[in-house]
């Protein structure tokens, strides 16, 4: 077994263990890339919105 091949099974090991925490780092990730290359005007006003939101959201339930 090479190198390669026992770090891609211990990914893969880790990746089913992590299974919510991965899907939220994958979620991020392609969140980033979008808005660093594809997002348009309009597209980061629709995110302008949607963060003031949950951050009003996050205040709020942080507060009870």
């Amino acid at each position: 077994m090479t190198d390669k091949s026992k770090q891609t099974e211990y990914n893969q090991t880790w990746e089913s263990k992590n299974k919510e925490y991965s899907n939220y780092l994958k979620s991020r990730s392609s969140a980033r890339s979008f808005v660093k290359n594809k997002a348009t005007l309009e597209d980061l006003e629709e995110f302008e919105t949607l963060i003031n939101e949950r951050r009003k959201l996050i205040a709020t339930s942080n507060m009870d």
